[in-house]
C-alpha cells in the first residue's frame, strides 16, 4: 500500500498512544457552552454559511440599505430578499426602521458586525 504525503501528515498529527488527561477534560467541559447555547450558535453559523445571507450581512456591515438595494446587491428578487430578511430578523441579526414607506435594514448589534469582520478576516488569511 502506498501512502500519500497528506495521509502521512494526517497520521503524524494523531496521538501515538491512548492517554487521557482527566483534569484538562474536566476544566474544558466545565467551560463549554450548554446545549441550548450550542444550538443557537450552530443556527448562527448556518446562516453565515449561506452565500446570499452572508452577502446581505456583509453589505449591512457597511451601511443601512433598503430591501430594493439589498435585492440588487444580492442578485435576487425583492420577494426573496424579504424572505431572507425575515429569517435574519428572527435570529436577531438585523433590524430595520421605516422612513415613510421604505424599510431600511441594518445589523442588529456590534456583535454581528464583529462576527462578519472576524470571519472575513480569517478567510482572507487562509
Amino acid at each position: 500500500m502506498t501512502t500519500t504525503p497528506d495521509v502521512k501528515a494526517d497520521r503524524a498529527a494523531d496521538c501515538e498512544i491512548h492517554c487521557v488527561h482527566p483534569d484538562a477534560v474536566a476544566r474544558v467541559e466545565a467551560q463549554l457552552p450548554n446545549d441550548a447555547l450550542i444550538e443557537r450558535i450552530t443556527s448562527l453559523t448556518k446562516v453565515i454559511s449561506d452565500p446570499t445571507r452572508l452577502r446581505i450581512l456583509s453589505a449591512l456591515a457597511l451601511e443601512e440599505l433598503c430591501v430594493c438595494d439589498l435585492a440588487i446587491i444580492a442578485d435576487i428578487n425583492e420577494s426573496t430578499m424579504s424572505h431572507q430578511l425575515r429569517h435574519l430578523r428572527a435570529l436577531r441579526l438585523v433590524t430595520f426602521k421605516k422612513v415613510g414607506r421604505i424599510a431600511y435594514y441594518r445589523l442588529a448589534s456590534p456583535h454581528v458586525t464583529r462576527l462578519i469582520a472576524d470571519v472575513t478576516e480569517h478567510a482572507q488569511a487562509m
